[in-house]
């Protein structure tokens, strides 16, 4: 199975997201093409993943623009199965919703959405009040989750075409 892997920006989740990911490439065959937002870059790096991603990907593809490199061709003309994007930034979900794609991710996501391509989103703001994440060196973070980035994510549920999963380990049922 061959499916586009988007990563924004979120250190939450993320760990979790390649574990998930890594035991999908065991599993079954998948052809994983990695799509990285400039932040991702840097959060991957941050979490020292880098190295993990050429375990897990054929390809990993980082954002020069919002259409470079052009993944979205090959999206649309059903060279992929799916896109999926996980973790899912505020940031980009707000962009989503709000139909601006201006991101490498953002635009897949409108492009593959013209398309009918099924996409799967894992935002990490999805209901209110605080989480905890883990850093990078295994302190506890606790974030509050604003109200502006709870109700995106409600939009983005209302979506067609969109299908929000609520955990990393959704991934392998939406993907079997």
């Amino acid at each position: 199975m061959k499916i586009v892997w988007g990563i924004t920006g979120s250190g939450d989740l993320l760990s979790e997201t390649f574990e998930v990911m890594s035991e999908l490439t065991k599993m079954r065959d998948f052809e994983i093409t990695v799509v990285l937002s400039n932040a991702a870059v840097k959060v991957v790096k941050w979490y020292r993943l880098w190295d993990k991603l050429s375990g897990i990907a054929g390809k990993v593809l980082v954002e020069d623009d919002a259409n470079t490199p052009f993944i979205v061709g090959a999206l649309q003309t059903g060279k992929f199965k799916c896109l999926l994007i996980a973790p899912a930034t505020a940031n980009s979900v707000a962009k989503i919703v709000n139909g601006i794609a201006d991101t490498i991710i953002t635009n897949a996501v409108a492009q593959a959405n013209k398309a009918n391509v099924d996409i799967y989103i894992l935002p990490v703001d999805q209901r209110k009040g605080t989480i905890t994440t883990i850093l990078p060196t295994g302190e506890r973070l606790e974030l509050k989750i604003r109200d502006v980035d709870v109700e995106n994510t409600g939009k983005l549920r209302r979506m067609k075409g969109i299908r929000v999963l609520e955990r990393p380990d959704e991934i392998k049922t939406v993907l079997s």
